[in-house]
């Protein structure tokens, strides 16, 4: 193992010099297979948890709200305040904003997933449990079971500050305590790469946290406002460099290394709160040492995209990269510019939605991964008719026309497959008034696989 990661590394490191610059291939992607999972699925809490977690989103408004569907969720007021058709508070857990894909898959051949933080914020999700998930896509019936949720905690007393649960005595985590975004399995072993810390977390298959690592940038803690300790005021840029949900939105597995990639959301901030650039950072964690290596890398985004969704390797040294916007919906139904009435368009339509393949083992001189070739998410053919009845356009190509899609793997040598954070009961997207269910997706991309 740890000639396999020396090797990797000094792999790294030679390429640093750089190349001519190439031009970016694009390539078509085909859907070959539509599965979804209801918008409006509940799981209820373990028997042993607080009553308070038995209804979920009770502080998603200004004030505390205990009377069950009472609130209709919207996509709030820049996207158009679309009703979702889903109401808050929920009786029990959503398992919703199926939030990254594990590279490795469990014994029986389902996917690790994961729910992310809850509803959107530390403040108004300290009643959203965490937990993580194995899924079963099925895309000949176009359905997704749900085989396992198991639930985080920390009877322990391993993560290093107050949690919500204190005082309990399983210490169920919430969305007040981490923000989780992607997921790798190694080893019977559960890792987590979250936003506040932004931190990387070790949990066992039980769910039980092992360890919690906060991010090091050359020598330093790298924290963002909602990381514990940071206090306010606090001057972005100086006292803290992570922006709000910039953490890390994806962590890859690299092959045979035992490293993890942990790619952050949005650009760090430099002096003044500006961005440092167009680019992200990507810090690599040793999982053998349970420590970081010290080397660092940068993701360019392309013109227009904003953030990242999820990251995840296809062999030992390529990769896959959602990058996107912060659109939401079809161009086709887009507002006029300066319309007032927006109940039947987007004000903010996707128009950047990419699944980039990357090589992490071509830097450039300024440390950026090189972006080999990309497919793009809202041009995607379907010849053989294999989108699902009432989640495909009217007309043209099918589109993944989603706010966060922050799912991505390699399924064998031909195929993808790729599902959306639905932001529950938030975010739309497919259908104005409806909330975005989660959607998975099967595509056939040799020509994108096979790209070096």
């Amino acid at each position: 193992m740890r000639l396999t990661l020396s090797l990797g590394l000094t792999t790294a490191l030679v390429s640093l010099t750089a190349l001519p610059a190439m031009a970016e291939e694009k390539f078509t992607a085909t859907l070959a297979g539509h599965a979804y999972f209801p918008a409006f699925t509940m799981v209820t809490p373990p028997a042993d948890a607080p009553r308070d977690l038995w209804v979920s989103g009770k502080f998603t408004g200004k004030t505390r709200n205990e009377a069950p569907m009472s609130v209709m969720g919207d996509t709030g007021k820049a996207y158009g305040a679309h009703p979702t058709g889903i109401s808050l508070p929920f009786i029990g857990q959503p398992v919703q904003g199926m939030s990254g894909f594990a590279m490795n898959r469990a014994e029986d051949g389902s996917w690790f997933t994961l729910t992310d933080n809850g509803f959107g914020s530390k403040l108004n999700s300290p009643d959203a449990m965490l937990t993580f998930h194995r899924m079963a896509p099925d895309f000949t019936s176009g359905k997704v079971e749900r085989l396992e949720t198991v639930f985080l905690k920390d009877p322990d007393h391993v993560v290093p500050f107050r949690i919500a649960n204190e005082g309990t005595d399983q210490r169920y985590l919430t969305g007040s305590d981490f923000d989780p975004e992607s997921i790798q399995f190694l080893d019977g072993e559960i890792w987590i790469g979250e936003e506040f810390g932004p931190f990387i977390l070790c949990i066992g298959l039980d769910g039980v946290v092992k360890s919690v690592h906060q991010t090091m940038m050359d020598g330093a803690a790298l924290t963002g406002p909602d990381t514990p300790g940071t206090v306010v005021p606090a001057i972005a840029g100086t006292d803290y460099r992570v922006q709000r949900s910039g953490g890390y939105e994806g962590m890859a597995l690299q092959p045979g290394t035992g490293l993890l990639w942990g790619m952050l959301e949005k650009p760090l901030l430099a002096d003044g709160g500006e961005t440092e650039g167009d680019f992200l950072r990507v810090f690599t964690f040793d999982t053998t040492k349970a420590d970081w290596t010290g080397a660092t890398y940068k993701f360019r985004l392309a013109e227009g995209a904003k953030a990242i969704g999820d990251f995840n390797f296809i062999d030992e040294t390529r990769a896959l990269v959602i990058e996107r916007d912060n659109g939401e919906g079809t161009a086709a139904l887009a507002c006029a510019e300066g319309a007032d009435e927006m109940s039947a368009c987007y004000p903010q339509p996707a128009r950047v939605k990419n699944i980039v393949l990357v090589d992490t083992a071509s830097v450039d001189a300024d440390g950026l991964l090189k972006r080999i070739a990309h497919i793009d998410l809202l041009d995607i053919q379907d010849p053989d008719g294999k989108a699902l009845a009432g989640l495909k356009p009217a007309e043209g190509p099918f589109t993944f026309p989603f706010f966060t899609i922050e799912d991505v793997a390699r399924v064998d040598e031909t195929h993808i497959m790729v599902a959306n954070d639905n932001n529950l009961p938030f975010s739309g997207g497919r259908e104005i008034g409806q909330a975005a269910d989660n959607e998975f997706i099967l595509l056939s991309v040799p020509e994108l696989l096979a790209a070096k």
